[in-house]
């Protein structure tokens, strides 16, 4: 090989640079070999972002590694530029984002995108060296003898060993105190943490635990910041200024060094499945980095999903669990419709009543002892679905057919009256004259209640109270203590100072009649939330759930649970082979590409193939599809046992490389584990 070429002289040492091109294309989701100039070669250095030129067009990519020769037989390109010699890509980010794809049958680059932010150039050389501050005092962690098993864990954290829990927290648990006393620990003995939340409103509460404790070696990470700001955060946590990284989902591949604790709390909201190829879910990228890090792992939260019990099942994690007893002691009561409740036999309409009067009796309680009460609502706006009064078909949009909804109180009533503002929840086109396609009537019916309409009603029921809304664009972060009520719909509660007095879940069944896999575990994982914001027992508290107290989601709650519930969840999908007790796959898209798609995958033995089915109500097409120009997307699953599942990821991944070569046009999306199966 001429070391000298049109000008270019080649670098003296390890003269090939292996490149990863971001083009986000499965069959060329591989490095390739290009050379470097000397002038690049203190530059060019592994984990840089360079421009390199790919039939006949530039593109950006990462070099992977430097080496003294390429087996490639014929002629190799040149470095066009090094974009910049910031390392952004780190070893050990390499491995897991390599790890992701493969796990998810996608794309190094497409990872690679979540992971890494775009850079600003001015900002990163605005960034200077690390400051040097001294580690932070030795935290206090008597709070943590409240759970079975601490001691041994937090010493694992110290000896930098592998310990990976499945946390259910305590009722009444200040959970973010409870988290930075964890990363704290971890710093402590020399060692680095991530903590990963749904929300940015969860990612408040931590920051504001954290900053006492870590000072300015906290830097949290989340998709509200600028561009700027979140790369300069960034570039603190890859050259070592920040210790402890907090933040949203993407905050799972932060570049922190010699990571001792990733910890994922609520893994079971559905704000940490990733939208974007290969939709990663932060769970899954924290268990691959605890694997390839060795690192310990917390997945934490007021309930538990089948997945981690699956892995405590597995014996890979361990449950870290308050004793029956100290969970007791700290459960609010709890009360739902049951004949055997002589409060509800004396209420004849407890089953009817849409506010039953032990939800009345316990809000009146609170509200006598000075406490603030809260209701759940599980719908936002005011009536947001509304039928014709006379023949009760549906209201829906002339202009989409999306379901129509009233704006405010000029309907005229919760049953029945004249039309005031309606709107369409889809497209927002108003109503101003309505009238029934079915039977030509112009009043309507409401089929639901939302929270603005329950606020007005209970105003109604507690004069002279102050009545407060949480919810949609308007959320309320906490409230001070005192008799007032608090309307809020799932996820939106604000934090009471030293707790609800009470809180009332309303309108149960539109959380547990959902045509989902994981309804009912969806619906613990919301009252069991919600019930972390209540005062014990033994201080008056009280959780009111309107629902039959057979069912099984409401018996988890009123025996404080989790555990149980996803350990009898996990048996039930075992037995019906539902995830994650197997591993299935989706293919969406036009019917016609999704079945060609499917024929050229090779499944592993005793794998199936299930539908194509219609595709389920809520999931986005894939990108490209227009829902006006698909009259009838559809959905194919394709199913296998776990210890197939990498098998099966191989198979599309290698499917997608042919459709790829073979220059299909018509979108489709493969994804792995989806988190709605019907």
């Amino acid at each position: 090989m001429s070391t000298v070429t049109k000008g270019r002289e080649l670098a003296p040492d390890l003269p090939i640079a292996r490149v990863l091109p971001a083009l986000g294309l499965a069959h060329l989701d591989r490095p390739f070999d290009y050379q470097v100039q000397t002038d690049q070669h203190l530059d060019a250095q592994p984990g840089v972002r360079v421009r390199v030129r790919f039939s006949g067009r530039l593109v950006d990519g990462f070099i992977l590694e430097r080496v003294a020769a390429s087996e490639h037989p014929g002629k190799l390109g040149w470095l066009e530029r090094v974009i910049s010699a910031e390392q952004v890509l780190t070893p050990e980010l390499a491995v897991l984002a390599r790890a992701v794809a493969d796990r998810y049958a996608g794309t190094m680059t497409d990872v690679l995108r979540l992971a890494i932010p775009a850079r600003h150039a001015r900002t990163e050389q605005a960034v200077g060296p690390p400051p040097g501050t001294p580690k932070p005092p030795t935290v206090d962690l008597d709070a943590w003898d409240a759970y079975q098993h601490s001691d041994s864990f937090l010493t694992a954290i110290a000896e930098g060993k592998a310990a990976r829990a499945a946390w259910q927290v305590l009722p009444g648990e200040d959970w973010p105190a409870r988290l930075a006393e964890l990363a704290c620990h971890t710093v402590v003995h020399g060692r680095s943490a991530i903590i990963v939340v749904p929300d940015q409103r969860d990612l408040v509460r931590l920051e504001t635990a954290c900053e006492p404790l870590l000072g300015d070696r906290v830097v949290s990470l989340s998709a509200g910041l600028g561009p700027s700001a979140r790369y300069r955060r960034w570039l603190r946590a890859l050259r070592g200024q920040a210790s402890v990284v907090i933040g949203t989902r993407s905050a799972a591949f932060a570049p922190v060094p010699d990571l001792g604790l990733i910890v994922v709390w609520d893994d079971g909201d559905d704000s940490l499945c990733e939208p974007r190829a290969p939709y990663p879910h932060t769970r899954e990228v924290a268990v691959l980095r605890s694997h390839s890090e060795t690192c310990a792992l917390v997945l934490g939260g007021a309930a538990r999903t089948a997945e981690t019990q699956a892995l405590v099942n597995a014996g890979w994690a361990h449950d870290l669990t308050g004793a029956r007893a100290t969970v007791r002691q700290r459960t609010p009561r709890v009360h739902a419709l049951s004949d055997e409740d002589n409060r509800i036999t004396r209420d004849p309409l407890a089953r009817s009543a849409r506010i039953p009067a032990v939800a009345f009796d316990a809000a009146r309680a609170a509200i006598a002892a000075d406490a603030p009460v809260l209701f759940s609502v599980p719908r936002r706006g005011y009536l947001p679905s509304l039928a014709c009064e006379r023949c009760r078909a549906q209201v829906r949009c002339r202009r989409c057919h999306g379901p129509m909804q009233a704006d405010g109180p000029g309907v005229g009533g919760a049953h029945a009256g004249s039309v005031g503002s309606l709107s369409c929840r889809w497209c927002g086109h108003p109503e101003t004259d309505f009238r029934c396609a079915e039977c030509g009537f112009t009043k309507v019916r409401a089929l639901t209640t939302g929270a603005r309409r329950t606020a007005e009603e209970l105003g109604r029921a507690f004069p002279g109270v102050p009545v407060l809304t949480s919810g949609g664009d308007k959320i309320v972060a906490s409230v001070d203590a005192g008799a007032r009520v608090v309307v809020s719909t799932p996820g939106a509660e604000p934090v009471a100072d030293g707790g609800y007095g009470a809180v009332v879940l309303l309108d149960t069944w539109a959380q547990l009649d959902r045509p989902e896999l994981r309804a009912g575990e969806e619906a613990v994982r919301r009252w069991l939330s919600a019930g972390l914001l209540v005062r014990p027992h033994g201080e008056g508290g009280a959780l009111v759930i309107v629902a039959d107290a057979g069912l099984a989601p409401v018996q988890a709650v009123i025996r404080w649970d989790p555990v149980g519930f996803a350990d009898q969840e996990l048996s039930q999908r075992t037995e019906l082979a539902f995830p994650p007790a197997v591993t299935m796959a989706s293919i969406d898209g036009e019917g016609p590409a999704i079945l060609a798609f499917a024929e050229t995958v090779e499944l592993p033995a005793g794998g199936e193939m299930l539908g194509p089915v219609e595709l389920p109500p809520g999931v986005r097409l894939p990108s490209g599809l227009n829902r006006d120009e698909v009259s009838d997307p559809q959905r194919i699953l394709l199913r296998c046992t776990r210890a197939q599942g990498r098998e099966l990821a191989a198979a599309l991944h290698a499917a997608q490389v042919a459709r790829n070569a073979q220059h299909e046009s018509a979108p489709i999306r493969v994804q792995m584990d989806p988190p709605t199966i019907g």
